[in-house]
């Protein structure tokens, strides 16, 4: 029989390390809950404490893995609000699978619906056959069925995951939304200054030597980064795309990952988006795992695997150790000083009350709030800085290229005489 390494609180709180012998994992947490234990972590004593890490070219790999076999995230929540159902109106989960792969029109989730409908008849339970597709079904989905499974809530869990997946998508929209104008300004104000430095000034500085015009300062130097510009052009274009190549290789490294996403967080404007999209992901994805009676420890793994940024990441598997040693969640979180005062207090409010997950969720809503209020701010302000931006790099340009007219008219004066 299996031995399992278990890390629990129990009623009072007191924290009790030990190992128990079970016939499967899921057995073995319905034992250890028994009695108000809280289960922190449990883990066979057959996996091996330390995983090798992944090299680069693996990352590379499993990158290119999941751009190939991903789907959208409107056909992942219609599947799963479809299935929860099926399943709850009475089908067998292998009827409701097959009914929903005939109906599949995207090729690639068809295929593996099909692979996971036969992987089920086989005798495979659900979260094993989604654990084979990890283009599709990350991690914190499978945990998340696997949570249904071991409860018997399984409908409730696809429901809850469903609303779930609803959020996070609206919530990467809003944040999208709310980069996609400035970014297109951006790129429509650097087009505007490529045609003046490739076309414009050019002919300017034709005309200036015809006349052998005296040209001001300011005049040389745009003529002269100008003819700089045109010049090197290919080889600019080349050295941009090889450090963009750089800065996404760079990017797959921890401690690439660590410098950008830094950077990223700390910027004015992309950096509050950020901070309360990862913020309102974390509070939504820790509070639906200990919703559904996943252990802390795993709950918290997850969740970092969530936030997509690596500076928090490194904070919430620090708060991992923290809470092993015996720390309270909101304790551990705070020691790390990433997290929001709001995020805290609740959270050691929700430990107080036993309404952790419930208090998570209002931190979530909280967060998608602010949101929504930065995204009406920068959509209503961006508009007149860029334009003012515009207005002022054309009016520069127009100043300089315009100063020598005054020496034209000497240098045509003279060419009279």
């Amino acid at each position: 029989m299996p031995t399992f390494i278990y890390v629990l609180k129990d009623h009072r709180g007191v924290k009790k390390e030990g190992s128990i012998q079970s016939d499967t994992l899921n057995a073995a947490l319905n034992k250890l809950s028994e009695g108000g234990n809280t289960v922190i972590s449990v883990t066979s004593s057959a996996d091996k404490s330390g995983k090798k890490q992944d090299s680069l070219l693996d990352r590379l790999s499993l990158a290119i893995y999941k751009l190939r076999t991903r789907v959208p995230m409107r056909t992942l929540v219609f599947f799963t609000r479809q299935l929860a159902t099926m399943f709850a109106a009475g089908l067998t989960l292998e009827k409701a699978l097959g009914n929903l792969a005939n109906d599949e029109p995207n090729k690639r989730f068809k295929k593996a619906l099909r692979k996971i409908t036969s992987d089920v008849k086989k005798g495979q339970s659900l979260s094993e056959a989604l654990s084979e597709h990890p283009g599709v079904f990350d991690s914190l989905y499978i945990a998340l069925v696997k949570a249904g499974e071991i409860s018997g809530t399984l409908t409730n869990s696809l429901d809850e995951l469903s609303n779930y997946l609803e959020t996070v998508e609206d919530t990467r929209r809003k944040v999208v939304s709310g980069l996609t104008y400035p970014a297109f300004i951006s790129v429509f104000l650097t087009g505007v200054i490529a045609v003046l430095l490739i076309w414009v000034i050019p002919s300017f500085r034709d005309v200036y030597a015809k006349f052998n015009a005296e040209l001001p300062l300011p005049t040389q130097m745009l003529l002269e980064f100008s003819a700089f510009v045109q010049k090197n052009l290919f080889h600019t274009g080349v050295f941009i795309i090889f450090g963009l190549l750089g800065i996404f290789v760079f990017g797959l490294t921890d401690r690439g990952r660590y410098f950008i996403d830094s950077i990223k967080i700390r910027l004015p404007v992309l950096g509050v988006l950020l901070e309360y999209s990862i913020m309102s992901k974390f509070a939504k994805t820790f509070g639906i795992l200990m919703g559904s009676g996943v252990p802390i420890m795993e709950a918290l793994s997850l969740s970092q695997n969530v936030v997509r940024n690596r500076l928090i990441e490194i904070a919430i598997r620090d708060a991992r150790g923290m809470v092993r040693e015996g720390y309270s969640i909101a304790n551990a979180l705070r020691k790390t000083e990433q997290f929001p005062p709001t995020l805290l207090q609740l959270t050691a409010t929700g430990e107080e009350t036993g309404e952790l997950d419930t208090l998570l969720y209002k931190v979530a809503e909280f967060y998608e709030k602010q949101l929504d209020s930065v995204v009406k701010r920068i959509t209503s302000l961006i508009e007149p800085v860029i334009i003012v931006s515009l207005g002022a790099v054309v009016l520069i340009v127009v100043v300089a290229l315009y100063l020598p007219v005054f020496e034209m008219g000497k240098a045509m004066k003279r060419g009279v005489r």
